[in-house]
């Protein structure tokens, strides 16, 4: 059984990086063909698909966002990360990490998300 599991401070200064871990068991972030993503989604907003990282460790971000997001891996801890910076309250959303086969935010039977986690940006 796939599980995911975002982890991360709920709050984060204006001006600061945002941290979040995607911690994943059940599969491996070394698993061919899946896009490891990151998703959030502002309060009374849609969905924001924010980037991805592959098996191979190749990123992928949202135009909006590429400035300030950096994906990464940790293959010893079956992880992955977030990092966006120079965050502003505009950030505040809920934060999902998710096992995808495609790239946006189509999905497929295959697709597993993490509950989400709320990151509030505040002084």
């Amino acid at each position: 059984q796939v599980q995911l599991q975002e982890s991360g401070p709920g709050l984060v200064k204006p001006s600061q990086t945002l941290s979040l871990t995607c911690s994943v068991s059940g599969d491996s972030v070394t698993n061919l063909y899946v896009y490891w993503t990151w998703i959030r989604q502002p309060p009374g907003k849609g969905l924001e698909w924010m980037g991805a990282i592959t098996s191979s460790g190749s990123t992928y971000y949202s135009p909006s966002l590429k400035s300030r997001t950096s994906i990464s891996r940790d293959t010893t801890k079956n992880h992955f990360t977030l990092q966006l910076s120079s965050v502003t309250p505009e950030d505040t959303a809920v934060y999902f990490c998710k096992r995808a086969y495609n790239l946006g935010l189509t999905n497929t039977s295959g697709d597993r998300w993490g509950q989400g986690t709320l990151v509030t940006v505040s002084s």
